[in-house]
């Protein structure tokens, strides 16, 4: 397969691609890593009139992170260069864990993070842990910068809040609460496909055993990652337990409603969606004391 005719452009600087994408607007199409791009393009699912390559710009390829804890991860970053890091290790574990979950190495070697959080499909891993762990996203455009938090970003089936002629530049994401329990969970058919359904608990405590804040986050189930607000509910102010876990699990698969299609049928993704989160709480609640004891 070949893609339909384009220009192709490749700018040196972020001036000049907002240049371009001012110029061209929803016509011009932003190429990073090209993992999910090309392939849409090669069977003509898309077909800008105008490619933006941005892999130039390699001021936006960094892992920083600030005195205060935060992880600054650049658009351009390699998902590879993420899975690699020791800094993400470190200082954010639930993001360090989902990087290997994200197709094959070969593919995390040259698709990037801003480019997953950017294509948004809602089975991808990245979306869902930028929504889970609250993430900042930076966006350029010719007239100025914009912050959108995650929770604001994911508009639809593979649609975001981005303008056509914004330019992702930056993710952040807050300093990790040490003493927190995490997982994610998936289920594919094969290892490194799409996630059929995949979930993400994150637990915080008041200092004792009481849950302060739990974050559940469900993909694979929906036009975009969903925070599961009832299971979340359930878990507030009340002591994890499995009864408490599968009370959640059952209310956050209930306020689902996945579509069927060849690979799953609807009622299987909720009754996976449920285990997955029961089985993450667990899992969260298992690595909160193994750091705590």
């Amino acid at each position: 397969m070949k893609p339909a005719p384009f220009e192709y452009f490749a700018p040196g600087t972020i001036g000049e691609t907002l240049e371009l994408l001012s110029r061209y607007g929803e016509e011009g199409k932003i190429l990073a890593g090209g993992q999910s791009l090309m392939p849409l393009m090669n069977l003509r699912l898309a077909r800008p009139r105008v490619l933006i390559d941005i892999n130039r710009l390699t001021s936006l390829e960094y892992i920083a992170h600030g005195a205060d804890g935060e992880l600054a991860v650049g658009a351009l970053t390699r998902q590879r260069s993420l899975e690699l890091s020791p800094a993400v290790k470190e200082r954010n574990p639930l993001l360090a864990a989902a990087m290997p979950l994200i197709g094959h190495f070969q593919t995390r070697n040259r698709g990037t993070v801003g480019g997953s959080v950017v294509h948004a499909d809602p089975a991808a891993e990245l979306p869902a842990v930028s929504l889970a762990l609250g993430a900042e996203l930076s966006v350029k455009n010719e007239r100025g910068e914009r912050a959108i938090p995650a929770e604001d970003l994911f508009t639809g089936l593979m649609s975001t809040a981005i303008e056509p002629t914004e330019l992702l530049t930056e993710i952040r994401f807050p300093p990790w609460r040490w003493g927190s329990g995490w997982a994610i969970e998936e289920v594919a058919r094969r290892r490194g496909d799409f996630a059929m359904v995949g979930a993400i608990a994150l637990i915080r405590f008041d200092g004792g055993d009481l849950c302060q804040e739990a974050r559940l986050v469900l993909f694979g189930v929906g036009d975009r990652p969903l925070r599961a607000a009832r299971g979340e509910q359930v878990l507030q102010g009340r002591r994890p337990e499995p009864r408490i876990f599968a009370e959640a699990a059952a209310a956050a698969a209930e306020e689902l409603d996945p579509i069927s299609d060849v690979h799953a049928s609807a009622e299987y993704r909720k009754d996976v969606a449920a285990c997955l989160i029961r089985r993450a709480l667990q899992t969260a609640l298992l690595r909160r004391e193994q750091v705590t004891r």
